[in-house]
């Protein structure tokens, strides 16, 4: 949930409302997913992961169940704040984005000063098959 509440905390920032879902979690805007969150412990390790669609093209999303829900509608920042919809979108969002995450994740406000970087930007492709 604190993933969840980071995005939630940054959208509102910039004047979008947003929800989490405990039935499919994410982050939503009117229904559309705006953001994946990922959970998972094996051999004592925790991994985890937050996806948000920033400025991705959205069609591939068409072809397949968004985190096996039959439906489910993707959405992106982009679609909500123009500002977004540029090349140089994901880094701006991932900048905004951090301290929100560093506040949630209890590291602390000042731990982006001292050089945390709570985000990778390394773009992903979606496999569509």
């Amino acid at each position: 949930m604190a993933l969840e509440n980071a995005v939630i905390a940054y959208v509102a920032e910039l004047g979008v409302t947003a929800a989490g879902s405990r039935a499919a979690p994410g982050v939503y805007v009117d229904g559309a997913k705006l953001a994946s969150v990922g959970l998972r412990i094996r051999r004592g390790a925790s991994y985890h992961g937050l996806a948000l669609n920033v400025s991705l093209d959205p069609a591939p999303f068409e072809r397949i169940n968004v985190c096996g829900h039959r439906g489910l509608a993707v959405t992106r920042l982009a679609d909500h704040v123009a500002r977004f919809a540029d090349p140089g979108a994901v880094g701006r969002a991932a900048d905004g984005l951090t301290p929100h995450l560093l506040r949630e994740l209890k590291f602390g406000l000042d731990a982006g000063e001292r050089g945390y970087s709570a985000i990778n930007t390394d773009l992903q492709a979606v496999n569509s098959r």
